[in-house]
């Protein structure tokens, strides 16, 4: 089994980010890959996240989100950009027309199968998977790619490492370095 990679290529996370752009699941599929590559998140943070944790009472998504992560049992606020509030803003549009939502389901991104639960970390997979493999991309890439490939490009666009080893909770800057794949690359 190969490590998963974070995905490099500009031009192909470009096309990955706007692969569910024109299918049914659209909206769900591109907000969940949306809110991976922007807030360096784990998966299983990311399908327990609530309409609460995202949406203030007017339904406009706030501007930070506040999560106590599960792996680590710290607490993190991060800020959400504009494209993924936008992202967010177009998603809870398609969100609020589900029957999920109007029986009651409080999960961002709430099971279709299973009242009352979140998406499985099995159908992440698969949508993460099947956007990777509809562009084209050889790489063993996972939903942890999402993760990755935030520390990834905050790397290449010049960002501290000791900032990015904080912002994903590594103990060193080795650890993060070779998270991230940079020594392949260098």
């Amino acid at each position: 089994m190969s490590t998963t990679q974070p995905i490099r290529n500009k031009a192909q996370l470009d096309k990955f980010k706007s692969f569910y752009q024109e299918t049914p699941q659209g909206a769900r599929n591109s907000t969940l890959i949306a809110i991976g590559l922007n807030t360096a998140l784990r998966i299983g943070d990311i399908l327990s996240l609530t309409c609460k944790d995202i949406y203030a009472e007017d339904g406009k998504p706030r501007t930070h989100l506040v999560i106590k992560e599960h792996k680590t049992g710290k607490e993190n606020r991060i800020c959400m950009n504009k494209a993924l509030r936008r992202a967010l803003t177009a998603y809870r549009r398609v969100l609020i027309k589900t029957h999920m939502y109007h029986e009651g389901n409080p999960y961002l991104f709430p099971s279709a199968r299973k009242q009352g639960s979140h998406l499985s970390r099995c159908q992440a997979f698969r949508i993460i998977s099947q956007a990777a493999a509809g562009t084209g991309m050889e790489d063993h890439i996972s939903c942890h790619s999402l993760r990755k490939t935030f520390g990834y490009h905050a790397w290449r666009r010049g960002t501290d490492p000791l900032l990015i080893m904080a912002l994903l909770n590594h103990s060193s800057i080795q650890i993060t370095m070779r998270y991230l794949c940079i020594e392949q690359d260098d």
